[in-house]
């Protein structure tokens, strides 16, 4: 047996971060297709969670990656109040180099098999258009463009959620909920990061980005000449007077390296996994720096794909985006009366609600 499945093994039933209902390796050598699809839970319905087209360095390092990211769909759903539960995909390779009609038909293929106990989006390497394609053998795909009956582009009410759990740590650690005058730093101005931006700007936050895109960045100041343009995330995190610091890229962001050099009070933003390990909330905590789960405030994109299921109503989704605002406030007050960090706050929320529904399942 080889080290990366005794490394997947070990995690599914050994550790903390496992429990997966089911973990599916795809293959499909005529188009280089390799997938890996894990369900994390159905205990509140069906898996829910996107599609990630990325250049994993090992597959170990993907399958990794994936048993993280179905995990915190589960805590995702069950915090944004869908009838769902989680689950993620990432597809291996270099989207750029690698995506092909044929590879994304094969893919939709093998979610097509699962029956409906995963339901497919966009993520991070994957568009509309490719949800377009997968939907073409595959019923259970979300986040298709509306001439293909979807909702077309999630993240626009991604930023508009993150936007709302900004509002509401400003609301809790300050007062008020306005981010006028606040200095927000924005690492990854992407799908998600740019309409951030624009949230931002509106309200008249004094902003900074960064991203590895040097044209992504030149997008953003060319439209908002207030903008300011930092270097790298390691600068942006360490401007004198920061309030806000949004992670919008990949995950990991906050770790050991960062959290002591942060100057930001509050941390909230659209990554996924954005503590790099367990213990870091605390750290965060310790330091006084309020942290809005990544999860919790990043789920009016799921809130989207889901309601695309029923029939979409952007009003209708982004009046549920809104709650996002209440939601944050909930988990602020949780914490504060059970003297935990807001992260442990949140996972007990959605465990609370995961165990009465698996409870009222088997009681049914």
């Amino acid at each position: 047996m080889t080290d990366v499945t005794d490394g997947v093994l070990h995690t599914l039933f050994h550790s903390e971060q496992g429990g997966h209902e089911q973990v599916v390796l795809c293959q499909d050598r005529a188009t280089g297709l390799k997938a890996v699809i894990a369900i994390h839970s159905t205990a509140l319905g069906p898996a829910l969670g996107g599609t990630r087209f990325y250049p994993y360095a090992t597959e170990e390092e993907a399958v990794a990656d994936a048993l993280n990211l179905a995990r915190g769909m589960s805590y995702k759903n069950a915090m944004a109040g869908l009838d769902h539960g989680g689950g993620k995909a990432v597809i291996i390779g270099d989207p750029e180099r690698d995506k092909t009609e044929e590879l994304l038909l094969a893919y939709g293929r093998f979610v097509a098999s699962l029956g409906g106990r995963y339901v497919t989006a966009c993520d991070v390497g994957t568009y509309v258009a490719d949800m377009d394609v997968v939907a073409r053998e595959c019923p259970w795909t979300t986040g298709r463009s509306p001439e293909n009956g979807g909702a077309g582009d999630s993240s626009v009410l991604t930023a508009y959620g993150v936007y709302q759990g900004m509002r509401a740590s400003a609301q809790h650690l300050w007062g008020d909920p306005s981010l006028r005058g606040r200095r927000v730093g924005i690492a990854g101005v992407g799908k998600v990061g740019h309409h951030l931006v624009e949230h931002l700007v509106a309200e008249g936050a004094e902003v900074f980005v960064t991203d590895v895109r040097e044209d992504a960045v030149r997008r953003i100041t060319e439209r908002h000449e207030g903008v300011t343009a930092v270097a790298d995330t390691e600068a942006l995190i360490r401007i004198e007077g920061l309030d806000v610091y949004a992670p919008c890229a990949l995950g990991g962001a906050l770790s050991d390296d960062s959290v002591p050099v942060l100057t930001a009070r509050v941390v909230c933003g659209a990554a996924n996994n954005q503590l790099a390990h367990p213990g870091v909330e605390k750290d965060l905590a310790d330091r006084g720096i309020l942290y809005a789960p990544d999860y919790v405030v990043n789920a009016g994109g799921v809130i989207q794909v889901a309601d695309e299921l029923h029939g979409f109503d952007f009003e209708r989704c982004k009046a549920k985006a809104a709650g996002i605002y209440e939601t944050t406030l909930a988990i602020f007050a949780r914490a504060k009366a059970d003297g935990i960090p807001p992260a442990a706050a949140a996972d007990r929320i959605a465990e609370q609600r995961m165990h009465e529904a698996a409870a009222a399942r088997r009681a049914g």
